[in-house]
């Protein structure tokens, strides 16, 4: 990453506009991570119910559910900000 993402990732990281990430877990199956974060808030076997819980955050958040595949890549996103 550049400088300048690794700035907007730490200003964003644990605020209000943090985004929600639904990522691989190696120990788990799938988890949540939000933005600047290292650890995941939620994780389950689930891919499915990770998904969900991630947008019921977001939306609550009114901010982004990003869903990544197993190679980490970007398979979609739901948007709940306003």
């Amino acid at each position: 990453m550049t400088e300048k993402s690794d700035q907007y990732f730490e200003d964003r990281a644990n605020s209000d506009e943090a985004r929600y990430h639904v990522v691989p877990n190696a120990d788990e199956g799938w988890g949540i991570k939000r933005e600047g974060s290292e650890d995941h808030e939620y994780t389950a076997s689930s891919k499915s119910d990770v998904v969900e819980e991630a947008k019921k955050r977001a939306q609550d958040a009114g901010t982004m559910a990003i869903i990544h595949d197993d190679n980490g890549q970007i398979e979609e996103q739901h948007n709940y900000e306003s």
